[in-house]
């Protein structure tokens, strides 16, 4: 068992990071935190970072400033790898969870743990159960969901729904949040913790898309660091399992495949200039690609059952999952049209009107993720990837039903391949069940770097995705 502790005057509440039992007894001396795994992530190699740490001094003077943990957590260090992308991140964070709002501190806590827990992310939920536990409230809170308020347990419906099928939100169940007499959430309230929703369950997707480790001092066995952490082997993500090398296709080309990529770019831009698809065309490509999009992945899942982790203590009805957009009894639901709600014309509005701080702090980091690019590939430098981070944006909307009309969604096909299409489904709706060997499984000749800015918009894509459909449901509630 792993435990984390923290001292509340004679006793300490002692958390396992596997079972997230909490347990009550007399101080003790506890060992220091010792090195537990090679890096930062189970993914990528620890010298990746190192070098660029030593390089970056930006990005040091930000993690300082405003890092909520004071120091270079294995998080961001990962995110470190894109310094103006962390930046971002970083305002973002410690505006939704440290400066003044709408929400008290333990709330917004609790609230990143029920978010991180429906995706069985032990890494973040161990480290707002230590935030919380720092604000001195109840840790009776944190046996589970049976034990908080009733105003937070009214918070479970739209947690789930978001986290998994957030276009099944309406504004019955805002109704519902706002209209809970003296559990009632006010207007303000409830865009902050919808906020704080989307975040986590984003963030969890790329916490276990990058393989992050968790820090030290979350996987000590009374005080005395394990060789090896058993989240890492359950999820199939131990740096030095072997059955990884052992499962690696040989004699693959991957030089030709990536040269195969820049060629399908070229083409589509030329073809792009020359005569542009008709709307109905762009409509018939996008439901093409939505109904293809259900494929993927449902041979590995649709029979296995759900895995159970004590994480899910924080979660209700834990076996409601991800379930592809108009698939089975809900085929009758419309499309989600990006122009009739959009975030730059729709949802940022709304925030901004409410919590006008964080509202232009998202729409920065939205605008910067979608923009950002170092123009290379790989091994090739002064190359336009507008088209091609366009499609991973995209086809994780899409996935959530969402169409864009100005977008041919034919392109998505052309870039990217099975394997890539495997490991955005996994990270965007099954994220607890993403593997080392999905993340090696694409794009072998680019850089981890370019790998952690597939996570990033993957990332984005997804807390865009849930908050228009939180928003646009708050909208129609209020008009």
């Amino acid at each position: 068992m792993s435990n984390e502790t923290t001292s509340d005057c004679n006793y300490q509440y002692v958390i396992c990071t596997n079972c997230q039992k909490v347990t009550q007894k007399k101080g003790t001396e506890m060992r220091g935190p010792q090195q537990l795994t090679s890096g930062p992530s189970a993914f990528i190699s620890e010298t990746e970072f190192v070098q660029d740490v030593e390089q970056d001094d930006k990005m040091l003077l930000l993690v300082k400033e405003f890092s909520l943990t004071g120091r270079l957590n294995n998080l961001t260090q990962v995110m470190g790898l894109h310094p103006q992308y962390l930046e971002s991140f970083l305002h973002t964070q410690y505006q939704i969870l440290h400066i003044e709002g709408p929400l008290p501190q333990h709330y917004r806590h609790y609230i990143a743990v029920m978010a991180a827990a429906r995706h069985q992310c032990s890494y973040l939920v161990n480290m707002h159960i230590n935030e919380f536990m720092r604000s001195g409230k109840d840790a009776e809170w944190l046996k589970g969901f049976e034990y908080i308020p009733q105003r937070l347990k009214n918070l479970n419906e739209i947690n789930k729904i978001l986290a998994h099928r957030p276009w099944l939100i309406t504004k019955q169940h805002i109704q519902k949040l706002i209209k809970t007499g003296k559990n009632s959430w006010n207007q303000t309230e409830l865009v902050h913790a919808v906020v704080l929703l989307a975040n986590y369950h984003a963030l969890a997707g790329f916490v276990l898309g990058c393989g992050i480790n968790p820090e030290a001092e979350q996987c000590t066995i009374n005080g005395i660091m394990p060789e090896f952490c058993m989240c890492d082997l359950a999820n199939d993500n131990s740096v030095e399992n072997p059955s990884f090398s052992s499962k690696i296709v040989k004699n693959v080309d991957y030089v030709s495949e990536l040269e195969a990529l820049l060629e399908r770019m070229r083409r589509l831009q030329e073809d792009k200039d020359e005569e542009g698809a008709s709307q109905e065309e762009m409509a018939t490509r996008f439901e093409k690609e939505k109904k293809e999009s259900f494929l993927v992945l449902s041979e590995d899942f649709e029979d296995e059952p759900v895995p159970m982790s004590d994480v899910l203590r924080y979660v209700e009805d834990p076996t409601f999952g991800y379930k592809d957009f108009a698939r089975g009894g809900e085929d009758q639901l419309p499309t989600f049209r990006a122009q009739d709600y959009s975030w730059e014309d729709h949802g940022y509005s709304l925030v901004h009107t409410v919590y006008s701080d964080i509202g232009n702090l998202l729409d920065d980091k939205f605008r910067m993720v979608y923009n950002l690019t170092y123009n290379t590939m790989a091994t090739h430098e002064d190359v336009d990837t507008t088209m091609l981070r366009r499609a991973l944006f995209n086809y994780v909307q899409c996935m959530f039903g969402i169409r864009y009309d100005d977008y041919d969604y034919g392109e998505v096909n052309q870039l990217l391949e099975k394997n890539l299409k495997k490991y955005i489904k996994t990270v965007t709706c099954y994220p607890e069940r993403t593997t080392k060997r999905m993340y090696d499984g694409f794009w072998h000749q680019f850089t981890h770097s370019e790998k952690v800015h597939v996570n990033v918009l993957l990332m984005e894509a997804r807390m865009q995705a849930e908050l228009l459909y939180a928003l646009r449901a708050i909208t129609h509630f209020i008009t």
